[in-house]
């Protein structure tokens, strides 16, 4: 079975250097999604603007698969 691994990256960059198996990328896709959910919830309003958030999921040859990209910003800032 495949690997797949989640890098996040917010104020540190925390890289998985374990990564889960997982039978195809379209799981990969349904598990980020979940633990970048449970991942921001966690944070419980600690991400402020010009913090972005982002998880990377790659294969196991290191190529990215899906990114998921939480923009913090603050539009009215000048």
């Amino acid at each position: 079975m495949p690997r797949y691994f989640f890098h996040v990256y917010h104020d540190t960059t925390e890289l998985d250097h374990e990564g889960e198996e997982l039978p195809n990328k379209h799981a990969a896709w349904k598990e980020a999604t979940v633990t970048a959910g449970q991942m921001l919830a966690s944070l419980d309003g600690r991400l402020r603007p010009g913090h972005d958030w982002r998880m990377e999921v790659t294969d196991e040859f290191q190529n990215t698969l899906f990114v998921l990209n939480i923009n913090a910003e603050n539009p009215n800032r000048r």
